[in-house]
């Protein structure tokens, strides 16, 4: 596994991946050592994450890897059919991998998410509209839905 650091507008992420796909990306205090080497897939990482964070990029062209269960990778295969700067209720995704009744497991599952902003559980909000829950915390989560709110304006 290879590791990067990138100073983003909300703080550190970490950057994992193996030769060939994205496996993590988390939100860490503080940046510690980067891999000596960087494989291609995360260099492409950082800069399409930069292109994001500066309003150029609304998707990810980036091989990633999920690990979890059957159900957990349905899930988060659903959130990227959430368009940027668009969002939809645990509900509603709930619904659209064929089961309604798994609002909380969906809950559970979005944070859970190993690959965050790339696979975009930030889309993710409460039936009421209000943010709940983010493993990068609340502030993040506002910040991304902002981020996404105000660039989808120029772009469309």
């Amino acid at each position: 596994m290879y590791y990067a650091y990138l100073k983003s507008p909300m703080g550190v992420l970490k950057i994992v991946s193996s030769e060939d796909s994205i496996l993590e990306i988390s939100h860490v205090r503080e940046e510690e050592k980067d891999s000596h080497y960087r494989p291609q897939i995360l260099k492409d990482a950082i800069t399409q994450l930069n292109e994001y964070f500066e309003g150029e990029r609304k998707g990810f062209d980036l091989k990633i890897e999920l690990k979890g269960t059957d159900f957990q990778k349905k899930v988060w295969n659903e959130l990227n059919n959430i368009e940027y700067g668009e969002t939809k209720s645990y509900k509603d995704v709930a619904i659209r991998i064929g089961n309604e009744k798994a609002v909380r497991a969906v809950g559970m599952t979005n944070s859970k998410n190993p690959i965050s902003i790339i696979v975009p559980c930030h889309r993710v909000i409460g039936s009421n509209k209000k943010l709940t829950g983010y493993a990068g915390g609340l502030d993040r989560k506002k910040w991304l839905l902002d981020h996404e709110k105000e660039y989808k304006k120029n772009m469309f």
